[in-house]
């Protein structure tokens, strides 16, 4: 049981941080991307637990291809499937399909850079604000 809760609190943490996150950069977000951050970070966290010998770099690279891989998926779903128009990188050079592009999953390695270094922190719970300090 604990551990499911660690795991919801890991899907949250990357929901709500990556809505935030878009927001600050596009100015708006769509709750189809609080799930994709979610569902981003805990595929992250499982894989860099396997990877716990790997370097950085090579954690930084294989996350950003998670998250690109995550990305796609939801824009086959969200964009040309369901038509909701959440993004569109098709002016972007490389892009496949106006849903991913190298510029972003560049990003996306950097983001999961600083993911893979501080793993242990979100994957013990100890970033998330302790029990005694909700009201």
């Amino acid at each position: 049981m604990e551990k499911i809760k660690n795991n919801g609190k890991i899907f949250v943490f990357g929901a709500v941080g990556y809505f935030l996150l878009e927001t600050l950069w596009r100015g708006h977000s769509h709750w189809s991307m609080a799930a994709a951050g979610g569902i981003s970070l805990l595929c992250l966290i499982k894989i860099f637990k396997k990877l716990k010998n790997a370097p950085l770099y090579f954690k930084a690279i294989v996350g950003g291809t998670v998250i690109t891989a995550v990305e796609f998926v939801f824009g086959i779903v969200f964009n040309l499937l369901l038509g909701m128009s959440v993004w569109d990188y098709s002016t972007v050079p490389g892009n496949i399909l106006g849903q991913i592009c190298p510029l972003f999953s560049v990003l996306w390695c950097g983001l999961s850079f600083i993911v893979a270094f501080f793993e242990k922190l979100i994957s013990s719970g100890k970033i998330f604000l302790p029990k005694k300090a909700l009201p």
